[in-house]
């Protein structure tokens, strides 16, 4: 597949930015049980002690913990549905973009700042500090271009390689649950 050009993805910018501001259905929910592995779930459960149940969450190391552990602050990883489609192309490919929830949400950080509460299913989840970027996978699967536009300055103030959340209440999510601010 073709990776779109930077200026491709920057004219859909109108699209992605017009996602909307208070809730949203959750549009996909993906679990990675091993290193890049996917399984597209229709159902999860968000639990504070292991973040999307089924996913490696935990027994990922993180560079930014002092003893390597899981970043508690990264339980899960969002993202917003409009960029991914443009950037993926194909609604088959979101997935690999290792994010575990896709909405069409505004991520931005003033629409969404860190602490930030959403409810979402029957859980809660709070929107964390933590910053979360385009890597080499990232570039493999959507291109430079695309690492370059979600980590530009217009990228980053709109989120949209997604955002780190934790989760403060435990509970039953599906597709099509809202997401909404509290």
């Amino acid at each position: 597949m073709k990776h779109l050009s930077y200026e491709e993805i920057k004219a859909r910018l109108p699209f992605i930015s017009a996602s909307p501001k208070d809730k949203a259905a959750l549009d996909l929910i993906v679990i990675r049980p091993k290193e890049n592995e996917r399984k597209v779930l229709q159902e999860g459960m968000l639990s504070t002690t292991d973040g999307l149940e089924g996913d490696m969450w935990k027994g990922r190391p993180s560079s930014r913990t002092p003893d390597k552990s899981a970043h508690p602050d990264m339980q899960l990883n969002i993202m917003n549905s409009r960029i991914i489609d443009v950037i993926a192309q194909e609604k088959e490919r979101w997935q690999l973009a290792g994010d575990q929830l896709f909405v069409d949400l505004d991520l931005s950080k003033e629409n969404l700042p860190a602490g930030t509460q959403l409810k979402v299913g029957d859980a809660i989840i709070e929107v964390t500090a933590q910053p979360h970027l385009g890597c080499k996978k990232f570039v493999s699967r959507f291109g430079l271009d695309a690492m370059k536009f979600v980590n530009s300055e217009i990228g980053k103030k709109h989120q949209l390689r997604g955002i780190n959340a934790k989760v403060i209440k435990s509970g039953k999510i599906k597709l099509g649950d809202l997401m909404e601010r509290i």
